[in-house]
């Protein structure tokens, strides 16, 4: 027998009144309640939504009461799996439409979490689609939206998506732009990419093998597989692909790369597309690029206090050249996006040139490199140059025209912002020597070098106190000069996590300020383990250390530092 909107209204009735609840708990004042109690009155609406949206009150703050005054259980789906065989009663659509979670099934009752366990109109529609008694508790509201995300699976529907193509649209040559556009494998490619969102993978890897077509998000860093697909779905997937980026359908044979914009749930994703060629077939790389990355800052990208305060007086520099160094993958380019998001718009004229711009931001001159049209970086450079910029954001510098370009714009008066592949901090002034740039050019142009790694955050919900085996214990101690007193590492894992133990990433930093010693040496001729040794005497903290103290504060695991950043002479 399922609960119904009688039912309710009886037990609520019967209760003490919200209100009073609320003051006698010492969540609100008299006053703050009367003043909800008029806006009610006055225009409508639910008491508890009224206390929230005027700020006097948080829903965490709230539903310990409302959970005593509704009668129903409190639920923490942080720490509570949700059972599959609950998922699969409640599609997703109705999960967003009423904010609510199936959590479980015991005999004929269903246990549904839920934001307002009084919506009478939900449990009633759960209670016609399942046939079932429905057990409403209370639930946070985002942490409802977060269950929907992790638990919500595109596996199943894109299989039915899958099951529904005909034999002419799995057949290679019959593919054409046409067919793909109103067939279900359109519908299979949003769905790949609605799962990536949800699962905060940067990339998706669509991959043919001998006998099936393999797909791989890749998240925080580390490669997942996940459901594969039949063989049969790969021409038509890939075409679709092709047709969105801009990309020639009929070549298969030639690397290509594109770029196409999506939406989902409301968020404005971008997607960078490359193709290429394997003895399987072509497979593509998917580079997922969400804007709202864009405006992360500094500080959540990982900087601490006393990094974040040496590389913002660099920043203050009114011209010469910072380069950000580090491998493919470690972030170099959101720490430039940062920087430049950081200074003042209105006071300064900010010009880019990207291969490709990745994020559009309001304000700020953006170029794309289009080797076609002959605008490569150097060339970009040169023009941006001429039109009065105060700071230009140069991609990348790979080759010596473009370091040579980028020195000239520095030694004019205008602050060069860029990226260089480089293993550390004086590595970097190593690269700039290797691409054919004078020592004293590069003494009398570099304010600064940062160079970094990527590494996982430890999940804030599941982590746990661990004793280090014996080469992090030792690799801890050279760093900190002390013995790890607490040490948190990964544990078995959570929802919040999807049982991985980590939660997202954080950077690891070493900045080097070119200080007039570090001139006069570079100028001289010194070597790396001198120009290195002078930096740490002076003040440098390096990757490692960087990467210690984040261990010390719980942030990340030792195994995370050790795995990403090598020791250095």
């Amino acid at each position: 027998m399922s609960i119904n909107g009688s039912e309710i209204f009886a037990e609520r009735v019967a209760r003490k009144n919200l209100g009073k609840l609320l003051v006698e708990d010492g969540l609100i004042t008299t006053e703050q309640l009367e003043d909800a109690l008029k806006q009610q009155h006055e225009h409508g609406g639910n008491l508890t939504d009224i206390l929230i949206k005027q700020g006097v009150v948080s829903f965490d703050e709230l539903a310990p009461v409302l959970s005593i005054w509704l009668n129903v259980p409190l639920i923490d789906l942080k720490r509570h799996s949700v059972q599959r065989q609950a998922l699969q009663l409640i599609p997703e659509d109705t999960a967003r439409k009423y904010t609510l979670i199936p959590l479980s099934v015991s005999g004929n009752s269903l246990v549904v979490v839920m934001a307002n366990p009084e919506d009478i109109q939900a449990i009633e529609d759960i209670n016609t689609q399942v046939k079932m008694k429905v057990e409403p508790a209370l639930g946070i509201p985002s942490e409802i939206e977060h269950a929907i995300d992790r638990n919500y699976k595109s596996s199943a529907e894109i299989e039915k998506q899958v099951s529904q193509m005909t034999p002419a649209e799995a057949v290679e040559t019959e593919v054409t732009p046409e067919l793909v556009a109103r067939t279900p494998i359109a519908q299979t490619l949003d769905l790949l990419i609605a799962q990536a969102v949800k699962d905060r993978a940067s990339d998706v890897h669509i991959e043919p093998q001998e006998t099936y077509l393999r797909i791989r998000y890749r998240i925080d860093g580390i490669l997942h597989d996940m459901s594969p697909l039949p063989l049969s779905v790969h021409a038509p997937l890939i075409s679709r692909v092709k047709i969105l980026a801009g990309m020639n359908i009929a070549e298969q044979r030639r690397p290509q790369d594109g770029q196409f914009q999506v939406k989902v749930r409301d968020k404005d994703v971008d997607i960078r597309a490359a193709s290429m060629e394997t003895v399987y077939g072509e497979r593509v790389t998917l580079r997922i690029l969400l804007k709202s990355l864009s405006f992360l800052t500094l500080v959540e990208l990982g900087m601490l206090p006393e990094s974040l305060e040496t590389y913002q007086l660099m920043m203050k520099s009114p011209f010469g050249l910072i380069l950000v160094g580090g491998p493919t993958g470690s972030g170099k380019t959101t720490t430039l996006y940062a920087s430049i998001n950081a200074l003042d718009r209105k006071e300064h004229n900010i010009l880019t040139i990207e291969d490709p711009v990745e994020y559009h931001f309001a304000d700020i001159s953006q170029t794309q490199v289009n080797i076609k049209a002959g605008l490569t970086f150097a060339s970009g450079l040169r023009s941006a140059m001429r039109q009065d910029p105060d700071v230009i954001l140069v991609g990348e510098i790979r080759d010596r025209d473009t370091a040579s370009t980028g020195v000239q714009a520095a030694l004019t008066g205008h602050l060069v912002l860029s990226s260089i592949h480089a293993n550390d901090a004086v590595g970097v002034l190593f690269r700039l020597i290797e691409l054919g740039i004078e020592p004293y050019l590069i003494s009398s142009t570099l304010v600064g070098t940062v160079t970094q790694r990527m590494v996982r955050r430890l999940c804030s919900h599941c982590r746990v106190p661990y004793k280090p085996v014996a080469e992090e214990e030792v690799a801890y101690h050279e760093e900190m000069a002390e013995l790890p007193a607490l040490i948190y590492g990964p544990g078995t894992g959570c929802n919040v996590c999807a049982n991985t133990g980590y939660q997202g990433r954080t950077g690891l930093f070493e900045i080097m300020v070119i200080t007039e010693k570090l001139r006069v040496m570079l100028t001289g001729g010194a070597s790396t383990e001198e120009l290195r040794a002078e930096a740490l005497k002076e003040g440098m903290i390096t990757m490692r250390r960087d990467g210690m103290s984040k261990v010390r504060k719980g942030i990340t695991s030792v195994s995370e530092v050790l795995r990403s950043v090598h020791s250095i002479g």
